[in-house]
């Protein structure tokens, strides 16, 4: 005798297919702007939103195919359930690892319900993340045990370099700078 949990996901498993197969291909551009952000197309390529100047150069959401390509998973629209326990925003124009730097996204980003269960959004933020020298699982932790510490204090303990510094910042470094002591 199967399962309740083993049934509902063979049920799952079944309904994807008659979705997908009653659907089609999906193409980015043909999403409408309320599922395109966390989407994949039929390619394996993001769905990104993105703003345009319309008919009568109104600014009109766009779903665009972006050049990032997701490895293991396409064809892929993410569940309301996955955003909502995520903190993700599928108005936000772009993909930008920006959320990373805000605590209460990544305490959602972090929690078990999104964590363990929305692997396309956790794919996501774990290859935005890699891109600015942080190993997502590391972030997790740090905001576990000390949920204070954001992402730019653990790219500074990480040992990644910092940008570069203006020349304007420092010049008025030099200024205020006490000299170096004579030796």
């Amino acid at each position: 005798m199967a399962s309740p949990s083993l049934k509902f996901t063979i049920f799952l498993f079944i309904s994807s297919l008659f979705l997908h197969a009653s659907l089609g291909e999906i193409i980015c551009e043909d999403l409408p702007k309320d599922v395109c952000s966390f989407s994949i197309a039929s390619s394996g390529k993001r769905c990104l939103l993105e703003t345009g100047v319309g008919k009568e150069g109104k600014v009109e959401y766009q779903c665009r195919t972006s050049e990032v390509i997701v490895e293991r998973m396409a064809e892929y629209i993410e569940t309301d359930e996955c955003v909502g326990a995520c903190g993700a925003d599928r108005n936000s124009i772009g993909i930008s690892s920006d959320a990373l730097l805000d605590s209460d996204f990544t305490a959602k980003l972090c929690s078990p319900a999104c964590y363990q269960k929305c692997p396309n959004i956790v794919d996501l933020y774990f290859n935005l993340a890699a891109g600015e020298g942080v190993f997502l699982p590391d972030l997790c932790e740090a905001q576990r045990s000390n949920p204070r510490r954001n992402m730019v204090e653990l790219i500074a303990s990480s040992g990644a370099a910092p940008g570069p510094i203006s020349s304007q910042a420092t010049a008025s470094f030099a200024v205020d700078a006490p000299a170096p002591a004579p030796m």
